[in-house]
């Protein structure tokens, strides 16, 4: 009877530890709650990163056109800030009663930086309805940079918040090595929790993730009022905008990639059998969907472009290269979702001589999505830098020399990158890592250095018409649906891989899930998941739009505006 009374004991604390939701249970309760909750986040900070930039360029380059985009768009976060507030409400509640011992042991570490984050949430919140209700308040002279500081506000307490956010979710992922099953919660110091290995990698790749997020929400946004619009001047103005959203979420995604490397890396280093099985484990078939997607995002972005050179006088000269630029795309994507090792039957292996395919198994490692994936990029990089340069004639002496030595460093880049690329098959792997920095750097240094040739050579330049806006066919619009889309499912399916490499632990080796839903689960009801999630947000968003609407009439500019500075 003794030794029966520690079994009932613990059968008794396991009861009290969690509770079950009815229908479809706990997991996938608290899966959907935090799934759209950090979808309206990524809204609601990324839309203020877009608004506070493009009242900048109309402050400072006297446009007002930027100035009505950014009021614009602040409006429907009015709407999509009350949305994040109640889905975040509505995962809390679901945390402290379905898995209330694990909610404890969070608060226990956290609680005073979960005062704070309430705290600076009230902030934001005040701050947000001051921006937005001051604006035609403080519209003139000194009064309107007044107006700007408090848009720089409310971007400093959102990242602010998606800080402290992110060190919650990065100490369930990566505990500090000194922190066991038997540490008390309470004697954990909150700063060393904060500072785990992953937090800073996992901030940056959301804030550039959220820029993204928010400028494909933009373009989605504008392809929606293009195509209800009426009037010439109506889609003038809203092609313009989806230019404009369109260029900031592909200009993101570029370097978006190379944030993620880092969290990969440290990732490995932390605890490389969870690396390996994020890479090389049943996961590792995720990667090859995620390829995909992010071939769609980069095809997408530059077809929109592509599509918009017809209505740029002069871009005639540049769209013989569009089909080059389409080839290194498109070789690059089935480069990239390649896997390396094939799921196939006995007879399929024995024909192969192995799970690695005799030919294709060479392009599933990293040495040769890394080269794809950069030279994806320069292609991209390139399609922005000939739409740019579409309707313009440099007239500075130096023109010619300028774009041979522009196009000298795109052939010096793409070379590193092959280089690299190829002598990772000769090395260890833990050299071949290293050639990864080589690469991105390479690629990074092109893009500085070609964009600072391309600004000085476009000054003074003679035009060769006006970029007529709003003379695009409709599947123009129908791509920056599919960029909102594909990027918001994109951002389910690494949210997923981020979770579900912690596998059975609610705190990683130090917090064991003891539920029925404690294995990682398969990919097939992962999809489901992630595509429910998906139809829900995006659900929630046509109501937000359809509302702004309702709410004010937007203000339009003529059909034959210059294009945006940003990116021409």
């Amino acid at each position: 009877m003794t030794e029966a009374l520690p079994l009932l004991q613990a059968a008794a604390d396991t009861a009290g530890a969690y509770r079950d939701f009815p229908v479809i249970g706990s997991r996938a309760a608290v899966w959907i709650a935090a799934e759209i909750h950090l979808m309206f986040a990524a809204f609601v900070l990324g839309v203020p990163i877009f608004a506070v930039v493009a009242e900048a360029i109309g402050i400072f380059g006297k446009d007002q056109r930027y100035d009505r985009l950014a009021k614009e768009f602040t409006r429907l976060l009015l709407i999509a800030y009350s949305a994040t507030a109640i889905w975040g409400a509505v995962l809390v509640f679901l945390l402290s009663t379905l898995y209330p011992r694990f909610w404890a042991y969070l608060t226990a570490i956290f609680g005073t930086s979960m005062w704070v984050y309430v705290s600076i949430f009230f902030l934001e919140s005040f701050t947000l309805y001051l921006y937005y209700y001051g604006w035609d308040r403080w519209k003139y002279g000194r009064s309107k940079i007044v107006h700007l500081g408090l848009g720089i506000l409310l971007n400093i307490w959102g990242t602010t918040v998606m800080f402290i956010a992110d060190s919650w979710l990065t100490y369930m992922m990566t505990p500090p090595r000194d922190i066991t099953p038997e540490t008390s919660p309470t004697s954990i110091k909150l700063w060393h929790a904060i500072l785990n290995h992953t937090w800073m990698p996992i901030n940056i790749h959301r804030l550039i993730g959220n820029v993204v997020f928010g400028g494909a929400i933009v373009g989605a946004y504008a392809s929606y009022r293009f195509l209800a619009s009426k009037t010439d001047e109506e889609r003038a103005h809203y092609d313009w905008m989806g230019y404009v959203g369109n260029f900031i979420a592909i200009s993101a995604l570029i370097v978006l990639p190379f944030a993620g490397y880092w969290l990969g890396r440290e990732i490995y280093q932390y605890d490389q059998s969870m690396g390996i099985t994020m890479m090389g484990g049943f996961m590792s078939w995720l990667w090859v969907i995620q390829a995909f997607l992010i071939a769609v995002l980069f095809l997408t972005g530059n077809y929109y472009l592509w599509i918009g050179m017809g209505r740029i006088p002069g871009a005639e000269r540049y769209q013989p290269y569009t089909k080059w630029l389409l080839l290194i795309l498109v070789l690059g994507a089935l480069v990239w979702g390649t896997p390396h090792t094939m799921i196939a039957d006995s007879r399929e292996l024995a024909a192969m001589g192995g799970s690695h395919h005799p030919l294709l198994g060479a392009l599933g490692v990293m040495s040769a999505k890394n080269t794809a994936v950069n030279l994806m990029i320069l292609a991209t990089f390139l399609s922005f830098l000939l739409y740019r340069r579409a309707n313009i004639r440099p007239v500075v002496p130096w023109a010619k020399t300028g774009t041979r030595i522009q196009a000298a460093m795109f052939v010096i880049a793409a070379a590193i990158v092959l280089f690299f690329g190829i002598r990772g098959y000769f090395v260890e792997a833990i050299v071949r890592i290293g050639y990864s920095v080589y690469q991105v750097g390479a690629v990074l240094a092109c893009i500085v250095f070609v964009t600072a040739i391309d600004v000085l050579m476009a000054r003074g330049a003679q035009s060769l018409g006006a970029i007529q806006w709003g003379k695009m066919p409709p599947r123009s619009q129908y791509a920056l649906f599919i960029l909102a889309v594909t990027f918001t499912w994109l951002m389910g399916l690494m949210g997923f891989a981020r979770s579900g490499i912690r596998q059975h632990w609610h705190v990683w080796q130090v917090m064991q899930d003891t539920t029925p839903y404690a294995a990682t689960p398969a990919l097939g009801y992962a999809a489901i998941m992630i595509s429910t999630c998906v139809l829900i947000f995006l659900s929630l968003v046509g109501f937000i739009f359809w509302l702004g609407g309702l709410a004010e009439k937007s203000t339009f500019v003529p059909s034959t505006v210059e294009a945006p500075h940003v990116g021409h």
